[in-house]
């Protein structure tokens, strides 16, 4: 069996149930709990898995919150487990889970060995595109440039385009700069992911994503870019010395330019996303008497096949339920 065969529908179980755990305390205030509830069913089933992983991905450094750290390592292991390298956010946008926001989401990836950057945890400036516009933007150029390229690229006016920027002080004159060329500016609380598919799949009414947000969050978008056909561009963008000298010593280029393949290197690469709250992109969990519903995206790199699973996880030997389309 194939690694895609082997392992994408059990990215999918390990979305899943982070999601759910993670709905079960959404809207309570708490974004500590919610996170170490994702965390913990994460991490469980991971370790059911037929794999010998370890996270290069981790959650929650930045905030010193419950994790799945970097190096941990997950998984049933063994002579016949698959080796793999894991990128994870248990709970991406643990904030606007704890006050029932829209667009928060459970995220991994899975690679070969080696398939993803090992990213610390620092910020990336970063711009993602649809495949159409592949080739024909570049991080360097100015606002102007790459909306216009992405506009001649799905054969449209720049002032059809809409662009997703994170809702920071940072970005003020980067929302002012999109906004003069007359394209409009989509501001979002949090979800760097979920941004990033929004503006590689068709049909969303999203064009493009710019704007600084979480290095590790970059890598975890790339994949799922990567196996979608768009393209991410980042630069890292250290927020003290400290960062600095961490990316220095890692051997980080701070004047290079990223891109999908060298944030993504693997050729053997799964995605699964699972929506929390209700989104854009997903809808949320939906909890019944006996059970609850699920909306997932997965996908692979090498079969270029993206599903969406609408999924009822029922509890309990008599449970029943009436499914409504």
């Amino acid at each position: 069996m194939d690694f895609e065969r082997a392992l994408v529908l059990d990215t999918v179980r390990v979305t899943e149930q982070a999601a759910i755990a993670a709905a079960r305390v959404a809207g309570l205030g708490d974004a500590e709990i919610v996170d170490q509830a994702g965390v913990d069913a994460m991490r469980r089933v991971l370790n059911e898995l037929d794999i010998d992983g370890e996270i290069v991905i981790g959650e929650g450094e930045r905030d010193e919150a419950p994790m799945l750290y970097i190096g941990e390592r997950v998984g049933q292991g063994g002579d016949h487990a698959w080796p793999v390298d894991i990128a994870v956010d248990p709970v991406e946008g643990t904030d606007i889970t704890a006050r029932l926001v829209a667009n928060s989401v459970a995220v991994i990836a899975l690679s070969e060995k080696g398939g993803l950057f090992q990213a610390p945890d620092t910020y990336m400036e970063k711009l993602v595109v649809p495949p159409p516009a592949v080739g024909k933007v570049d991080l360097v150029w100015p606002v102007a440039a790459n909306l216009a390229g992405v506009a001649q690229a799905l054969d449209r006016a720049v002032p059809d385009l809409t662009v997703v920027i994170l809702d920071r002080p940072r970005h003020q004159r980067l929302i002012a700069d999109v906004r003069a060329t007359g394209a409009r500016v989509k501001l979002i609380g949090d979800g760097d992911v979920i941004a990033a598919l929004s503006a590689v799949v068709r049909g969303t009414n999203v064009h493009a994503v710019m704007g600084t947000g979480g290095a590790p969050e970059g890598v975890l978008a790339a994949a799922a870019v990567k196996c979608l056909g768009g393209e991410i561009q980042g630069r890292f963008r250290p927020r003290n010395d400290g960062e600095r000298e961490r990316l220095e010593a890692l051997g980080v280029d701070l004047e290079r330019v990223y891109r999908t393949e060298d944030l993504a290197p693997g050729e053997n690469l799964v995605f699964s996303a699972t929506g929390i709250t209700d989104g854009d992109f997903l809808r949320g969990v939906k909890f019944f008497k006996q059970g609850a519903r699920t909306h997932t995206v997965s996908m692979g790199h090498r079969s270029r096949v993206i599903r969406f699973s609408d999924a009822v996880h029922l509890w309990g030997d008599d449970a029943r339920v009436t499914i409504q389309v």
